[in-house]
C-alpha cells in the first residue's frame, strides 16, 4: 500500500509540473494590446468543495473492534485553487467519525486532519473537452497532519497526532457555470499512529501504521468573475479564438500598411489618403502646396506653364483666351477613383468658370463628366454623369443661374492607357464647353 500511495504522489507531481510549465509558456506570450486574448484571464481558478459520505477503516483495530462497511460519517471541505486548466493546489479539512458494528466491541472515536494537495485536472489532460463539456475528472494527493480523539470506551487524555499521506480521485458533472456535483473516492494512510482506531491499544506496523477509505458525494462552487472555471475551460477553443483575434490584427496590419494612392506613405500614417498620383508629398502624405491655395505645387506650375503658353501664343483678345482655354479642356475638375467628390485643388477650375460666367452674362456653359475604363461601362456612365451633375449644383450655389448650364455624362475616356493610374487620374473629370 504504502508503494501505491507514493507512485500516485509522484504522478501527480510530474503531471502538475509539465502541465504548469506548458501552461507558464502560454501566459508569458501575452500581449499588451487589448485585442489579443489573454490565457491567464479567460477562466477562473479558485473553488470551495464540500463532501460529505461515508469511511471504512480497516487498520489498526484491537481484537474483537471492527466498524461497519460502510461506517458513518465523514465529512471534509476545500479550498483549491487552480495554477492553470490542468494542474492546481488545495488545501482540506476532513473529520470522520468511526463507530463499532453491531457485533464489534462497543467505542467511539473521531479523526480531523488537514492536508495539502496537488490536483491534476485529468479531464483536460485526457481531452475530455473534445467530447464533452459535462464531465470532468479530477486526480488528488498529498500529506498533512491528523489528531486521532478516543470518546470510548474510555476517553483518553492525549490525543494520538500523526502524519497523513492521502490520495483520491473525483469524478465531476457540471451543473452550471459555478457548481458542479462530484463524487470522491480517498485513501489516507497515517505514519505514527499509535492508538487503533478504537483506542484501547497500542500500535506499532511496518510502514503505514494506520489506514481508511473515505467516499463521498458533494459540490463545487466556483469563485471569479469569468465565464468558465479552469475544470471546464476548452484549450482547444481557447485557441481558436485567440487565432480569430491574430487574423483580424494581421488583416488590420496589412491594411494599415498598404498605400492607397501611392504617396510612398502607408495608410496608417497617412493624413491625405487620396492625394493626387504623382505628386510630392511630406512625411504624413499631405500634397506639398506652400502657398496654401489648395493646388499641389507640382499641378499647379504645370497649368501656370500651359496657360502663360497659350496666353503668349495667343493674338486675340481676353474673352478669347479664356474662351478658348475652356473650350480646349486646360479647365477641368478632377475627381478620385469612384468619386463624385471634386479633387480640392480642382475648385480653382470652378472658380475659373463661375467668374467668366458672371462676366459675360449672355454665355451659356455645357458640363461634360467622364469616368475611367475601370468598372461596369453602363455604372461608369452613371458616375459621369453624377460628376457632371455635382458641379453643376457648386456653380448655381456660386450664383450661376442653372439655366445657363446644361450637363452631360459622356461615360468613359478611352483615349488614355488604363493600365496608368496617372492616366486615369487624368480622365476623371468634368470639362466644360461654352456655347455660343
Amino acid at each position: 500500500m504504502k508503494k501505491i500511495l507514493l507512485g500516485a504522489f509522484a504522478i501527480l507531481g510530474i503531471m502538475g509540473i509539465s502541465n504548469a510549465q506548458d501552461m507558464t509558456d502560454q501566459e508569458t506570450m501575452m500581449s499588451d494590446d487589448q485585442n489579443t486574448v489573454s490565457s491567464y484571464d479567460d477562466y477562473n481558478r479558485w473553488s470551495i468543495d464540500i463532501n460529505a459520505g461515508v469511511n471504512k477503516p480497516s487498520r489498526p483495530f484491537a481484537p474483537g473492534y471492527y466498524t461497519s462497511t460502510p461506517d458513518f460519517f465523514h465529512a471534509d471541505a476545500g479550498l483549491r485553487y487552480m495554477i492553470n486548466d490542468r494542474a492546481g493546489l488545495k488545501v482540506d479539512f476532513g473529520f470522520d467519525n468511526f463507530s463499532d458494528d453491531e457485533e464489534s466491541l462497543p467505542f467511539k472515536s473521531r479523526m480531523y486532519r488537514i492536508s495539502l494537495q496537488g490536483v491534476a485536472n485529468a479531464g483536460n489532460i485526457l481531452g475530455f473537452r473534445e467530447w464533452t463539456n459535462t464531465l470532468g475528472l479530477l486526480l488528488h494527493g498529498g500529506m498533512g497532519y491528523s489528531r486521532l480523539s478516543v470518546k470510548e470506551p474510555v476517553e483518553l487524555d492525549d490525543n494520538d497526532q500523526m502524519l497523513n499521506f492521502i490520495a483520491g480521485i473525483t469524478p465531476q458533472i457540471k451543473l452550471a457555470d459555478r457548481v458542479a456535483l462530484n463524487a470522491d473516492l480517498s485513501v489516507i494512510g497515517n505514519i505514527r499512529q499509535d492508538q487503533t482506531f478504537d483506542g484501547t491499544a497500542r500500535q506499532v506496523a511496518a510502514d503505514f501504521d494506520g489506514f481508511y477509505v473515505n467516499a463521498t458525494i458533494g459540490i463545487s462552487v466556483y469563485l471569479g468573475g469569468n465565464d468558465v472555471h479552469a475544470d471546464w475551460y476548452s484549450r482547444e477553443k481557447n485557441m481558436a479564438t485567440d487565432l480569430d483575434s491574430i487574423n483580424n490584427r494581421l488583416a488590420k496590419l496589412e491594411n494599415d500598411l498598404q498605400d492607397t494612392d501611392r504617396d510612398g506613405v502607408p495608410n496608417y500614417l497617412d493624413r491625405e489618403p487620396d492625394t493626387v498620383s504623382g505628386v510630392t508629398v511630406d512625411t504624413k502624405g499631405v500634397a506639398v502646396d506652400k502657398n496654401k491655395n489648395g493646388i499641389p505645387d507640382e499641378l499647379e506650375s504645370s497649368l501656370e506653364a500651359k496657360f502663360n503658353k497659350m496666353e503668349a501664343t495667343s493674338s486675340s483678345s481676353g474673352n478669347d483666351i479664356i474662351e478658348k482655354l475652356i473650350d480646349d479642356g486646360y479647365v477641368n475638375v478632377y475627381f478620385q477613383f469612384n468619386s463624385t467628390q471634386p479633387e480640392v485643388y480642382s475648385y480653382e477650375a470652378i472658380n475659373y468658370l463661375t467668374k467668366y460666367m458672371k462676366e459675360n452674362t449672355d454665355a451659356t456653359a455645357e458640363l461634360i463628366g467622364y469616368a475611367d475604363e475601370i468598372g461596369n461601362p453602363n455604372y461608369n456612365k452613371a458616375l459621369s454623369e453624377k460628376r457632371a451633375q455635382k458641379v453643376f449644383e457648386i456653380l448655381v450655389a456660386s450664383g450661376v443661374d442653372g439655366e445657363r448650364l446644361n450637363v452631360t455624362g459622356s461615360g468613359e475616356d478611352t483615349s488614355v492607357d488604363k493600365n496608368s493610374s496617372a492616366a486615369r487620374q487624368l480622365v476623371r473629370r468634368v470639362t466644360f464647353k461654352l456655347v455660343k
